[in-house]
């Protein structure tokens, strides 16, 4: 997959080397493809054949061997599966050497399972609609009514005479406790959570083996890279709520705190379980142990915000002084300790990332290391943060192979579910924590609602167009998933905000979605995550494929396994099973 077969012709007569750069690698040095001899003779072209990557646009650069001299330099985007060739020859006897590609066979269109997934999945969207406005018609509510009567009817019968053939059982469906009435749950949140986790899955699954549905190899983004920090949201709007309703029926703060330690303590133990999967076959290693990683950034994240929120929580919002000075901004102003501890958090981020000295880095580095910088710090991968990983936990309990080895061929083990990335992890809950407050405190008010999360995610759009000055490499602290930069935190918070006003109006204001799929795993995130995780080897998540460089049959198999997780998760709320922890 993603590859194509470059055939470079010589017509020199001296040797050429062919190297090459991704258009995607910033300041990168070229790499080495290979040697093309020297002519053998007149009209008899050397030739060698080379594989080439169609991720991305590369540039081809075409050397003197003994002398390192330009000869020219291609900048081409191959299409996968495609077969080319460069020529390299004399234009005249002036010396001009001319490098020329032509497509010999086209390329496939990689693209066309992705459309064809796209249109089956809308097209069970639609049936699903036109049948649930079916369903909801006068007609076919009397006609279903009437079924509905004649089974009870036929049901009471069989339960006071017994059916042919079946031993009458003696019913006492009067012993049984009343169903508890259902709280008032607002299912956009759910649903939010639950499109967080379903491309999470998805993309952890392989996503097709497609690019973008890979992380970035370091600074931009990918829809890969959209999912975490949108359930890390999530949760601290999670955290606001659930806080307020049990200090409204009476739970001490003391209690909520044991049971956010707790907590928080159960999501690091089997994040580190589950990420170290040889556990199946006998106690675990200390020696390669790998200690960070999602649940576990998730465990801290939880634990510091909850925290955080018992100390400023307000049990009644009703019950304000509207003329004080302070009421308009009330979800801000009102927790200002709280603000206090992440200004003074982000300050400890700031720091650390550029005032650290890094023993052979220059300080404040945020590069890739590897090839990256024309290859002046290979081993200075994240500056601070993967020196600080490396130092306190160790080299071999982080993460071996990060994203940055793909594009930057770095060779230092960094893990981007780090230490001083964990700080603004905690500042994107902190900042779901704070839609929890305007939904508190505007309960009802839809309009309300939905300007602030605007309001929002207006002020975090402008914060991260002046951090990364609109670019994806020039900016001051780019968009970088692997450091949670913190332009990474603020983009990904404006596009939080902005996904929740969709899904709040639609969901539970309009009421034109019920939420469906996505609701059912987001009531169940847990157990899908770690369901995942633990069963990804297993049949009908993995088989055997026919073709494994097949972009169609990873991208079936990875939307059959993540579309499996949504009916169990479906099952189960049928069947009202939630696993909480």
């Amino acid at each position: 997959m993603d590859v194509a077969s470059l055939t470079v012709n010589n017509e020199l007569v001296t040797d050429v080397v062919v190297s090459w750069k991704s258009e995607h690698c910033y300041k990168c040095l070229f790499q080495q493809l290979g040697v093309v001899p020297a002519w053998p003779g007149p009209g008899v072209p050397s030739a060698v054949d080379f594989t080439v990557n169609t991720q991305h646009g590369i540039t081809l650069q075409v050397n003197s061997s003994p002398s390192s001299v330009d000869f020219c330099s291609v900048p081409f985007h191959f299409g996968e599966h495609g077969n080319y060739s460069l020529w390299v020859k004399n234009l005249t006897d002036s010396g001009i050497i001319s490098c020329s590609m032509v497509t010999d066979a086209d390329p496939v269109n990689s693209y066309i399972p992705i459309l064809t997934a796209f249109l089956v999945f809308a097209g069970l969207a639609v049936v699903s609609a036109i049948g649930g406005t079916i369903l909801r018609l006068d007609a076919v509510k009397s006609i279903l009514f009437r079924l509905g009567s004649s089974m009870e009817t036929e049901r009471l019968i069989n339960s006071e005479l017994g059916s042919p053939g079946r031993i009458v059982e003696t019913v006492t469906d009067n012993i049984l406790p009343p169903l508890p009435t259902p709280s008032k749950r607002l299912r956009s949140l759910d649903t939010f959570r639950g499109i967080s986790l379903v491309i999470m899955v998805f993309v952890n699954y392989g996503g097709g083996r497609y690019w973008f549905f890979r992380h970035e190899s370091w600074n931009g983004l990918t829809v890969a890279d959209l999912v975490f920090p949108w359930f890390v949201f999530i949760m601290g709007t999670s955290i606001a709520l659930s806080v307020n309703s049990l200090l409204r029926v009476g739970t001490s703060r003391c209690s909520l705190l044991w049971k956010t330690v707790w907590r928080s303590l159960q999501l690091f133990i089997i994040g580190v379980l589950i990420i170290n999967p040889n556990y199946c076959q006998g106690p675990l290693s200390w020696y390669n142990l790998r200690i960070p990683g999602v649940l576990q950034r998730l465990a801290w994240s939880y634990l510091v915000v909850a925290c955080l929120n018992l100390l400023v929580a307000r049990v009644h919002m009703d019950n304000l002084p509207s003329s004080a000075w302070w009421y308009p901004a009330r979800e801000i102003l009102l927790y200002w300790p709280a603000w206090l501890c992440m200004l003074l958090l982000e300050m400890i981020w700031l720091c650390l990332t550029f005032l650290l000295p890094v023993p052979g880095c220059p300080t404040g580095y945020l590069g890739p290391g590897g090839i990256g910088d024309m290859g002046l710090y290979p081993n200075c991968t994240g500056g601070a943060a993967g020196y600080i990983d490396r130092w306190l936990l160790g080299e071999s309990h982080i993460y071996q192979t990060p994203s940055s080895r793909v594009i930057y061929a770095t060779h230092v083990p960094f893990d981007p579910e780090g230490v001083l990335g964990s700080i603004n992890s905690i500042f994107m809950t902190f900042l779901g924590l704070q839609a929890g407050y305007i939904i508190l405190h505007y309960k009802d008010l839809h309009s309300k609602i939905m300007s602030r999360f605007l309001i929002w995610g207006l002020i975090l759009g402008i914060i991260s167009a002046v951090l990364t000055k609109c670019s994806r490499d020039q900016g001051f602290i780019p968009v970088n998933k692997n450091l949670w930069s913190l332009s990474y935190v603020t983009t990904l918070a404006c596009f939080a905000f902005v996904m929740l006003v969709l899904v709040y109006y639609t969901v539970d204001v309009k009421k034109w979605w019920s939420g469906a799929p996505f609701y059912y795993p987001g009531m169940n995130s847990i157990l899908v995550y770690v369901g995942h995780e633990v069963f990804e080897e297993y049949f009908p998540f993995r088989w055997q494929m026919i073709n494994s460089q097949s972009h169609a049959e990873h991208l079936t198999q990875n939307l059959v396994a993540t579309s499996c997780w949504v009916f169990i998760s479906y099952v189960l709320y049928r069947k009202k099973i939630f696993w909480k922890i």
